[in-house]
């Protein structure tokens, strides 16, 4: 049975996030739980009796692969990007049969029948915020998640008085003008492996917070444009969004430049700056053993 890696890029910003969701349907009358729920339920996707399925990109995803192999496939995404996160090179797989077996009438995916094929049979099955730019078959047993070697995020905040209209979606208004000078000397001191309790929400699930960031750049790209790129082994449940809001407060003069050890120290996430908005963030790129060192299969960009 064949299992395929895709490459999916999305604009997140009507998606509730990658992971599929399937609050409780309303009963009685009653509206669901929120109103994020009620805005993002898609009777379209497949749910379970009394539960209705939130717009994800998994759900979405999922049901047009689903559509073009004709079987039950589950789709694995490498990182749960929350509501509003885009991504240029999230990565997906699932496994599905060769289609040599009779008793399945067809369905499956046989690598002779080509991973262009794939791509283009899935891209055509899926809404125009969400498209696979790339498919290889991989071994067996091969896991999105466990087998991420590093990954990459960008961070990018729109510093002007004026907010940002056409791509208001991408990035982050703030009013300050930021010292991306000043932002990427604080960053500096967040490269390595350290405890990024700090750096997490406070409720986080996971065990130990321990994490290695490998490069941590700001630049000024544009004349009201800063972004922040890092690149690290994994990453806790906010912790780019965090490190944004941290180094933002640093480019705006509020935490100097050599606060962040300190922070680091503490573990304490309320030493911490704010945890910036969903709209600036994008998941890059994720390695895997057996990738080409700095070579990432094809990534969509305008």
């Amino acid at each position: 049975m064949p299992t395929y890696r895709l490459t999916l890029a999305y604009d997140g910003t009507a998606f509730c996030g990658w992971q599929k969701q399937e609050p409780p349907a309303p009963a009685d009358g009653l509206p669901l739980a929120t109103a994020s729920a009620v805005h993002h339920a898609d009777p379209s996707l497949p749910a379970p009796p009394g539960r209705v399925a939130l717009r994800t990109v998994q759900a979405v995803a999922e049901q047009a692969v689903r559509q073009i192999v004709r079987e039950p496939i589950i789709l694995t995404g490498a990182s749960r990007t929350d509501a509003g996160v885009h991504a240029h090179g999230q990565t997906a797989a699932f496994t599905c049969s060769d289609g040599t077996d009779p008793a399945r009438h067809g369905g499956g995916w046989p690598l002779e029948r080509g991973l262009d094929t794939l791509v283009r049979a899935i891209n055509g099955r899926l809404p125009e915020d969400v498209l696979v730019s790339y498919a290889q078959p991989v071994h067996d047993g091969f896991n999105p998640i466990g087998d991420a070697e590093r990954k990459a995020y960008t961070y990018t905040f729109h510093d002007h008085h004026r907010r940002p209209l056409f791509d208001r979606a991408f990035v982050t208004h703030t009013h300050h003008t930021l010292d991306a000078d000043a932002m990427h000397t604080a960053a500096q001191h967040l490269v390595g492996e350290h405890d990024f309790a700090a750096f997490t929400q406070i409720n986080h699930d996971r065990q130990h917070t321990v994490r290695t960031i490998y490069d941590l750049a700001v630049e000024r790209t544009s004349e009201h444009r800063v972004r922040i790129t890092v690149t690290g082994s994994g990453f806790l449940y906010n912790m780019v969004r965090i490190i944004a809001g941290t180094l933002h407060e640093v480019g705006r003069g509020k935490f100097s430049q050599s606060a962040i050890p300190a922070m680091l120290a503490s573990k304490d996430r309320r030493q911490t700056g704010p945890t910036s908005g969903p709209s600036g963030l994008c998941l890059e790129w994720i390695h895997y053993p057996g990738d080409e060192t700095g070579v990432f299969p094809p990534l969509l960009r305008d």
